[in-house]
């Protein structure tokens, strides 16, 4: 699970702070390390800094600490014990005021414990080297957002094409750099794309699949397949329980332990140093103590949750398997060379296809919604194409809308449906419009403003979804994350629909010819007049909506200050 403590942003390699020739830093002790990180900058003159390190800093200090007997005694190891203990990424020194020259006892102090240290010169101040880290930070974050949404991008592309399981599999290997492969439930490969590894990788892997993959999925099976079970082991393979971390984190109880953590370790903490890297592999003992004999897997009881997500390192590959759809057994396995930011990202995208193109195959939905659009086309009504969505005799329509800007891609449009438990999605334009049975009822998402119209039959969707983009237009609005239609009898269901048709026509004559007044003037009803809360609802200027408005008044020749003007006019509205 990623570190709390650790800030939502890329470390910085300390090779790249040091390549700064604006710096003009200098490493004077302490191992030159490529994979040393540097999570955030802190100052400190404190004698003992190990209460004020979170672990990852490069602690800078000008030496207003050291006391002048400072060389003849242990002061310097203790200081840099203390701040390898708290897991300081490094130490620099600034040359000036107090020093001249960086203390030869730290510098040999920071050699014994191997921590890096860099000479800050007089013409450098400490602001500016935590300004140059969070730059570096920035431009890392940029790239890794750039890449991922390039990649998310090119699958969705991936999953519209006339092969969309295979073309998937290709755009994620080709942006991992490796070898993507999907399992079925019985463990046998469906399809595989990239740069296919070794038979003790893809054996690894096979095995990770069968630790994220359900039990009740390999039900059936001989125990010596990857998939009868998480935590059963191939014969003359390694352990699965002794190799599958979820999100990162190594867990020793096996999968039973690795299904309590969740959420991406992309962004987690460095190890400290001697800790072991690759789960599986036997990592070096202290001398004169034998190593522990390898233990076998802990079994996976019953009634315990199994991870979604587990990953491995193997000869140097980097290993992922996660689990797709609602428990069918169907699991995506990735190998790649090696973790860089944005991959559990990307490879998240994938694996949200993947699971509505594999939940399709497996329950038959998507060949039964093609049926219904055929039907519909060739002059079947709602109601006669309804039970093949689903046995549902009553439906909801919800429109929703993104918080931010921009339109809403179709990842984002799958995602939303599978969020409300509905593949019936279409994301049309800046809305994306989904047809849910009435028995799921939507709640707020977060990102997302939501209108739900009533729960109708099928014959009445289409007055559904206008009731939805109404309550849509209300929430946004109200900036209330969803809204639902509230239907109760009205005193203008005692008029005839026909009459009050033709009611509407009438009065609403002036403005039809002009079709954005009578949205205006309905929306602005809706909302009693406000006009701030109107331009929100239409994406307009208030003084756009004023402008309006008052040119409905000169054309119906009405006073819309007047209260039974303005029911008389909602009620011809919501009749045209």
């Amino acid at each position: 699970m990623p570190d709390s403590t650790v800030p939502p942003t890329p470390p910085v390699p300390l090779s790249a702070l040091l390549a700064r020739e604006d710096l003009a830093l200098r490493r004077i002790a302490g191992p030159d390390d490529p994979g040393t990180a540097v999570h955030w900058v802190h100052t400190s003159e404190m004698a003992d800094p190990y209460p004020y390190l979170l672990g990852g800093e490069l602690l800078l200090t000008a030496g207003v600490h050291i006391p002048e007997a400072a060389g003849s005694g242990t002061y310097f190891d203790d200081y840099v014990a203390r701040i390898v203990a708290a897991g300081g990424a490094a130490l620099g020194f600034g040359v000036a005021p107090v020093h001249d020259t960086v203390p030869r006892a730290l510098v040999a102090a920071c050699e014994r414990y191997g921590l890096p240290l860099l000479e800050v010169p007089p013409q450098t101040t400490f602001s500016g080297v935590a300004r140059a880290v969070w730059q570096l930070m920035a431009r890392a974050r940029l790239a890794e957002l750039r890449r991922v949404t390039e990649a998310q991008q090119s699958l969705a592309s991936a999953a519209s094409r006339p092969d969309p399981v295979p073309s998937v599999l290709r755009q994620l290997a080709q942006r991992l750099g490796g070898w993507a492969v999907l399992y079925g439930p019985e463990g046998a490969e469906i399809a595989g794309a990239g740069r296919e590894p070794g038979a003790e990788v893809g054996s690894a892997l096979a095995e990770l699949a069968g630790v994220v993959r359900p039990a009740e999925a390999g039900a059936g099976l001989p125990a010596g397949t990857p998939s009868a079970g998480a935590g059963r082991p191939t014969p003359g393979a390694r352990p699965p329980a002794e190799t599958a971390r979820a999100g990162g984190a190594t867990q020793p109880g096996g999968p039973a332990e690795a299904g309590r953590l969740g959420g991406s370790a992309d962004n987690r903490r460095s190890r400290p140093r001697g800790e072991a890297t690759d789960a599986g592999h036997p990592q070096p003992q202290p001398a004169g103590r034998p190593s522990p004999s390898p233990q076998p897997p802990t079994p996976t009881p019953p009634n315990r949750p199994h991870p979604t997500s587990a990953t491995d390192t193997v000869s140097g590959t980097h290993l992922a398997a996660y689990a797709l759809g609602a428990g069918r057994g169907f699991v995506l396995g990735v190998a790649a060379p090696g973790r860089a930011p944005g991959d559990h990202t990307i490879v998240s995208v994938a694996a949200v296809l993947l699971s509505l193109l594999t939940g399709e195959q497996q329950s038959g939905t998507g060949a039964a919604r093609s049926s219904a659009l055929v039907r519909l086309l060739l002059g079947a009504t709602p109601e006669d194409v309804a039970p093949l969505l689903g046995e549902g005799r009553r439906w909801v329509v919800v429109h929703a809308r993104p918080d931010g800007e921009g339109v809403p891609d179709a990842v984002a449009a799958s995602a939303l449906g599978a969020a409300l438990g509905s593949a019936l999605v279409d994301p049309a334009g800046e809305v994306v419009r989904v047809l849910v049975p009435a028995d799921r009822a939507p709640e707020p998402l977060p990102g997302w403003t939501l209108g739900v119209s009533a729960d109708v039959t099928p014959e009445d969707w289409s007055a559904a979804d206008t009731q939805a983009a109404r309550a849509l237009a209300r929430a946004r609005a109200t900036r209330a994350p969803l809204l639902r239609h509230g239907p109760r009898p009205a005193l203008a269901d005692l008029v005839p629909p026909g009459e009050a048709a033709a009611h509407a026509r009438t009065l609403l004559a002036p403005v039809a010819a002009h079709p954005a007044l009578p949205e205006t003037l309905l929306t602005w009803l809706s909302l009693h007049g406000s006009w701030d809360r109107t331009a929100v609802a239409l994406s307009v200027h208030r003084n756009t909506v004023r402008q309006r408005i008052a040119r409905c008044a000169t054309l119906l020749e009405a006073d819309l200050d007047d209260p039974d003007v303005r029911m008389e006019l909602w009620f011809a509205l919501r009749h045209i």
